[in-house]
């Protein structure tokens, strides 16, 4: 049975990137990239160096979606539409948060289990990025995360850790 975030830690998410949407500025090295759900009731924005640092997780959510993703602090993250649209689902550990749409069912983003204060966005494909509609990617990098083995996996690989700190220019 999936896991709901309890209404109140929901909201508080949400209107933490809604106060976040009016102080967004952009950051020398970073550009905009913006992504969204299938039918476009979610979008958002990241600030991202145009050279991204991808995770390719082997987790059994990952596997699932085939997900690979990039993690922002969460200061570089924003929700431009689809407050309302949002639902959450959380396993195992409940730590992760997973956002999806209510509509089309995409989920976009995330909240890390391993970045608490950051974002965690989907791009499906290193080749092609699904969730980021944006043509600010110039390259990817990608980066292999023991996900089945999450423990020993971020023990290994703890400077993921550091990707959601605002100084971290991965």
């Amino acid at each position: 049975m999936p896991y709901k975030v309890p209404g109140q830690a929901f909201q508080a998410i949400l209107s933490y990137s809604h106060r976040q949407h009016a102080a967004f500025k952009m950051t020398e090295g970073l550009v905009p990239h913006k992504g969204g759900c299938h039918c476009g009731s979610v979008k958002f924005e990241v600030r991202a160096p145009p050279v991204l640092q991808v995770i390719e997780c082997n987790c059994s959510i990952c596997v699932k979606k085939q997900n690979h993703h990039f993690i922002v602090p969460s200061t570089n993250f924003k929700l431009i539409k689809g407050h309302d649209a949002l639902k959450t689902y959380s396993f195992g550990t409940h730590q992760a948060k997973h956002f999806f749409c209510t509509t089309c069912g995409v989920q976009s983003f995330y909240i890390p289990r391993s970045n608490p204060d950051g974002y965690g966005e989907t791009c499906v494909s290193t080749t092609l990025m699904v969730m980021v509609d944006s043509d600010t990617i110039k390259k990817t990098k990608v980066e292999k995360f023991n996900g089945k083995n999450w423990d020993e996996g971020i023990k290994k690989s703890s400077h993921i850790k550091e990707y959601s700190k605002a100084s971290s220019a991965h």
